[in-house]
């Protein structure tokens, strides 16, 4: 081979390669433009309140009833000129008695309220089993009384100022709030609950005995926040998927609290890295995808 020919050769052979290097980058990009979409948002910091639930029934506080009973005991109702529902004024003749030497005795109204329980039936003895004839709540103070499992009840205090609880009861439009005002000292052992009770004062009527939810706020932490839907549990443990320069990279998390569709993060992942908002089993780590940025809850 004379010297010009290898020359030729060896010119050849780099035109050669340098068209190759050029055709890399189309080929990259060729490759990125055939990878699946996939739909990302930026982990962002966000405060999470930590909640304990409650489940439970409205009750007049003692303090704010008066319970109206008979003077002499043995005495007959003649009348009764109200019942639980019916607003009575202080003063008000609520019911009368016979009197054994003959004539009626009255029964008066207290104070101002509205009469939440009565016994008086006309024709039996007055207080004879030692219930009250009326209980009237004078004052629009309740007690929601619920049972806590024993893991969230030491997450209750009452503290100053107390924790507050937003609650909610059947037939009542809006949520109230209240406040734990006591915690009862022992336990059911057989269930492994505990007492508590939520003071409320309104100027709303409440239903005696209705139902009553309430989500009692313990505590704040703030952190790392991604959907639930970003997160996946595995016997590997939990994890989220993350895409960086392209391609898929699964990360261990250990989370915290949620919050309307969204999961604290409180190790494993970074403010501002681009989380998979939707984790799934077809995305393996390494995976060259072509990502999407989406804005949380969409």
């Amino acid at each position: 081979m004379t010297v010009r020919t290898l020359a030729l050769s060896r010119a050849a052979l780099a035109a050669t390669t340098l068209l190759a290097l050029a055709a890399l980058p189309s080929r990259a990009a060729e490759d990125e433009g055939k990878a699946p979409a996939i739909s990302v948002l930026k982990a962002t910091k966000a405060c999470f309140s930590n909640i304990v639930e409650v489940s439970g029934t409205i009750l007049a506080r003692d303090d704010a009833q008066s319970q109206v009973r008979p003077d002499r005991l043995g005495l007959k109702v003649a009348e009764a000129m109200a019942d639980a529902g019916d607003t009575v004024t202080a003063g008000q003749v609520i019911a009368r008695l016979n009197l054994p030497e003959g004539g009626t005795q009255n029964v008066t109204a207290p104070a101002t309220g509205l009469v939440i329980a009565s016994s008086a039936v006309v024709g039996t003895i007055a207080g004879g089993k030692g219930e009250a004839l009326f209980t009237i709540l004078t004052r629009n103070d309740y007690d929601m009384i619920g049972l806590v499992p024993v893991t969230d009840l030491n997450k209750l205090s009452v503290t100053n100022p107390p924790q507050t609880a937003a609650v909610s009861v059947i037939g009542v439009p809006s949520d109230i709030e209240g406040k734990v005002r006591r915690i009862a000292p022992t336990t059911e052992p057989n269930v492994q609950l505990g007492q508590v009770f939520i003071g409320i004062t309104t100027n709303r009527r409440l239903p005696i005995n209705a139902a009553a939810r309430a989500r009692i706020k313990v505590g704040q932490s703030c952190n790392v926040s991604v959907p639930l839907s970003a997160v996946q549990y595995g016997p590997a443990g939990t994890t989220v998927d993350v895409v960086k320069r392209s391609r898929i990279e699964t990360k261990r998390v250990e989370v915290g609290l949620t919050s309307g569709g969204t999961v604290e993060i409180r190790d494993g992942l970074n403010e501002g890295e681009d989380v998979v908002a939707r984790a799934g089993a077809i995305l393996r780590e390494g995976d060259l995808v072509r990502p999407v940025q989406v804005t949380a809850g969409k």
